[in-house]
């Protein structure tokens, strides 16, 4: 009788000193991804603790700390929790996990999460339980992008959850439309095409909302950012910039801000008034 692919995986947690099952999934270039160095070299010795040890030093957040766990590893083992069919391995793994999932995302300012904030939080931490939950249900090998480069996969996430909810904060926003659009205006240190007066008419708002949507990534979240009035700089360390949203320099906000506007002037500028 031959080896089923679910008896060989099982076979490889419960002998990580001998054999870590490889990842399958390929980027676009067609190669496989990796675990890096420090992962690989962690498993096995990890995978002889008892799941009493593991989890006491998954519970270490100081990088620097000799006990710290990668992440990547905390993500290896619970996938293997499915082949060693056991839910209580599974759930405290899982807690362990979620946790920093939810530390991964970032609050905006002062310690003190926003509707927005929250908003995005959330969407991260679902779509990272739907791929966990489908995972653990039969084995997908989206999720060996987290054993990659967890950091990386959560960042993704974030950025996806963050420009869906901005899209939808600036299309409901009744507000004090012209007042944000007089902030994310003056921020940007124009007037045209966020003008105020302009902006408030809804016609206008929503082909300039689908404009900016049709932008490159960093453009149109830059100006989905500016649009609710954060700001692209600030002395404040505490406070949750563009620049920190969007992982990059001031310099560079700047320049997706300018490109935005030469595209949105040019498009809105070109004499048609419909």
């Amino acid at each position: 009788m031959g080896i089923t692919p679910e008896t060989h995986l099982c076979w490889c947690f419960e002998r990580e000193d001998k054999l870590i099952a490889p990842l399958t999934r390929k980027k676009k270039d067609g190669t496989l991804y990796t675990r890096p160095d420090k992962v690989e070299a962690l498993l096995p010795a990890l995978g002889d603790l008892s799941r009493d040890g593991l989890l006491e030093r998954a519970g270490i957040r100081n990088r620097k700390d000799p006990g710290y766990v990668p992440s990547e590893c905390l993500v290896h083992f619970i996938r293997a929790s499915h082949w060693e069919n056991s839910d209580a391995s599974f759930e405290r793994l899982y807690k362990a996990l979620a946790e920093r999932v939810m530390r991964a995302v970032p609050i905006a300012s002062g310690g003190t999460a926003s509707a927005t904030d929250e908003r995005i939080r959330d969407a991260v931490f679902d779509r990272f339980v739907v791929l966990l939950a489908k995972d653990h249900a039969e084995p997908d090998d989206r999720l060996d992008f987290f054993e990659a480069r967890f950091d990386l996969a959560i960042k993704r996430l974030r950025l996806d959850a963050q420009e869906r909810v901005w899209r939808e904060a600036n299309r409901g926003d009744s507000m004090d439309e012209e007042g944000g659009a007089a902030e994310a205006a003056a921020a940007a240190g124009t007037t045209d095409p966020l003008d105020a007066e302009i902006f408030s008419d809804p016609l206008f708002r929503e082909r300039l909302y689908v404009a900016i949507d049709a932008l490159p990534p960093e453009q149109s979240r830059t100006m989905h950012l500016l649009l609710i009035g954060w700001q692209i700089h600030s002395s404040d360390p505490s406070v949750m910039t563009i620049a920190k949203a969007l992982d990059c320099s001031d310099r560079s906000v700047r320049n997706y801000r300018d490109r935005a506007l030469k595209t949105l002037g040019a498009l809105f500028n070109s004499g048609d008034d419909e």
